[in-house]
């Protein structure tokens, strides 16, 4: 539930630390605990200056090479606020579509080593998330990954390659298809109830 007097302050303030087009969408709008995670992350993000170039809250346990190349739902911020996540996207893009859920000490790799000189990177390739996805806990999503609509990957798994049909559990190392997921209806889509 919002608190009216937190949120007003926290409209205010914090504005001039982070971009205002983040600050808005249902963690702000609706629970506003997007500004508890605003508040919680301000001195290690942009006193202590873990992540300081990131214009958006995000936790110090998180690690995000390039907010430029990271495409996301403002209503999905709270893949950046639990823990233990890496988000190499120095070399590439990383497009997360909405509604898609990161667990925590998920590692989303858009560029490897060379082999034969691991101070080099080569190139990157995008990695691309479908709407309504869930990356369990512990998982790796290698470069050049697709995974369409409605993609669950299983914790701990290793994502390889693309699974762009969507609807589907893949897991495992390397990750494969271990379930179809049904599509609902379009009576059951109309009497979804949206919490």
């Amino acid at each position: 539930m919002e608190r009216p007097v937190f949120s007003f302050f926290s409209k205010l303030i914090m504005p001039l630390f982070y971009d205002k087009k983040f600050l808005r969408g249902r963690w702000f709008e609706e629970s506003g605990l997007g500004w508890t995670w605003c508040w919680r992350n301000l001195w290690m993000q942009k006193v202590k200056g873990i992540n300081r170039d990131i214009p958006f809250p995000v936790s110090f346990r998180n690690e995000v090479s390039s907010a430029e190349n990271l495409i996301f739902d403002p209503d999905d911020m709270n893949d950046f606020n639990a823990f233990g996540c890496y988000f190499q996207n120095f070399a590439a893009k990383i497009v997360i579509g909405k509604g898609s859920y990161i667990a925590p000490n998920v590692g989303l790799v858009t560029a490897n080593h060379v082999l034969t000189d691991l101070e080099q990177h080569q190139p990157g390739k995008d990695i691309v998330l479908g709407k309504n996805c869930w990356i369990g806990m512990n998982s790796t999503v290698l470069p050049g990954v697709v995974l369409g609509d409605h993609t669950v990957v299983g914790a701990g798994s290793v994502v390889t390659k693309s699974f762009p049909e969507g609807w589907q559990v893949i897991a495992g190392n390397p990750a494969k298809v271990i379930r179809k997921l049904e599509k609902p209806t379009e009576n059951e889509n109309q009497n979804k109830t949206i919490v």
